[in-house]
């Protein structure tokens, strides 16, 4: 266990520095991306098995999407009340519980008898992405030096564009040549894989500024603080209300069939590889125009996919743009949150979550609505005028820096 004989340090702002081997500080922080990795694959899964999965058993599309709903409500509720109340636990020891509780909740899935037993391993997935992210996503500056922190949690960030790269075409993948069930024993294999990986290379990691709930709660007192919380709400609805139900658009409107939809959300994913780099890039520069370009990208491809959505070269090229866009936004919104409480990173990072997984659910639930009652290019449509409203939104507060800098 790397928790034995490793001589610890502590810098001035508090992080945990491994003396002896930095390579372990940085196996420790690749075990938090592939973490989140596990996380964010499993929750966005049924995007790629959602008509297998609603066929199933016998429910609309709709109705499959609360598997995307379910997560987020629970995170949102999770992120701050699991990180409070574990707030004097190692570290360490709550991320390998969780990663524990996710293999649990792939498992049940698999074995699902009922829509109701697969709802369940969801709301265990959705306790699971509000504890470990909230922990994780800030954890860079406690394994590796002061001025590796900014790779580090690049590295860690990377595991949101990787989860659409690889996890869900891979599990759409897998999905049709074995069965949605395959898709998530797979899933739990990896998390186990995961879970021992962490046992083996994270070192102790006591309670370091212990977040309390006035912590949290004299965050909203920001006005940085809580436009951030109003852009992320945009964006993620957008892309949430339209990228849940993606598959049905490609099987519908585009007409193509399984095996060119994986190839279809593999080149999405790759944009959003990109995507995560570039904003990682440009975010600490220029946030507001990260924000907005990233936003602006969503906007363009969801409007622009009911027009040309009906050809593939079209459909392809909206793709690379939208999954650039995307790719931008986690990193861009955790950093807005950051900047908002430099000095507790956690708080920030469970604000980030919870308002990131809540709307989530809301984009889930408001696009299956739209979508068993209207069509898939409606819901495309509707994601669209949303994203534009963030790109005012970010503009106006442009032109009001502008006019208060002129002194007007």
């Amino acid at each position: 266990m790397a928790s034995t004989n490793t001589a610890v340090t502590h810098h001035p702002g508090g992080a945990d520095l491994l003396t002896r081997s930095p390579l372990v500080g940085w196996l420790a922080v690749v075990s938090v991306m592939l973490g989140i990795f596990s996380i964010v694959t499993t929750e966005i899964l049924p995007i790629g098995l959602l008509t297998m999965i609603g066929s199933s058993f016998t429910i609309s599309d709709g109705m499959a999407g609360l598997m995307m709903t379910m997560p987020g409500f629970l995170a949102a509720v999770s992120a701050p009340v699991v990180t409070v109340a574990t707030a004097r636990i190692d570290r360490r020891l709550m991320l390998c519980v969780f990663m524990l509780l996710l293999a649990v909740a792939n498992f049940l899935a698999a074995v699902a008898s009922d829509y109701w037993i697969v709802l369940l391993s969801r709301v265990v997935v959705g306790i699971v992405i509000g504890g470990f992210w909230s922990i994780g996503a800030g954890l860079a500056e406690r394994l590796v030096p002061a001025e590796s922190v900014g790779r580090a949690t690049a590295v860690i960030f990377s595991a949101v564009p990787l989860g659409s790269v690889l996890g869900v075409p891979a599990g759409t993948f897998i999905g049709d040549l074995a069965g949605w069930r395959t898709a998530f024993v797979v899933m739990g294999v990896l998390t186990v894989g995961v879970l021992v990986m962490l046992m083996l290379v994270m070192p102790p990691l006591p309670p370091d500024r212990v977040t309390r709930l006035s912590v949290l709660r004299g965050m909203f007192g920001n006005v940085n603080t809580r436009f951030a919380l109003l852009l992320t709400f945009l964006v993620v609805l957008a892309h949430f209300g339209t990228y849940t139900y993606v598959t049905p658009f490609l099987e519908q409107v585009t007409g193509i069939g399984p095996q060119m939809i994986t190839v279809f959300l593999l080149i999405y994913g790759a944009a959003g590889i990109a995507g995560n780099f570039l904003g990682g890039a440009v975010v600490a520069r220029r946030p507001r125009a990260a924000f907005g370009i990233a936003a602006g990208m969503i906007a363009v491809a969801a409007l622009l996919l009911p027009v040309l959505g009906r050809w593939e070269l079209g459909v392809v090229a909206l793709l690379v743009v939208w999954g650039v866009g995307y790719g931008a936004i986690p990193v861009s919104s955790q950093t807005w949150f950051t900047k908002a409480a430099p000095g507790a990173p956690e708080a920030a990072s469970v604000l980030f979550t919870a308002s990131f997984q809540a709307t989530i659910s809301l984009g889930a639930l408001v696009g299956g609505f739209t979508l068993d009652r209207t069509s898939p290019s409606t819901v495309m449509a509707l994601g669209g005028v949303t994203a534009t409203l963030m790109v005012v939104a970010v503009g106006a507060h442009f032109a009001r820096r502008l006019t208060w800098s002129d002194g007007t």
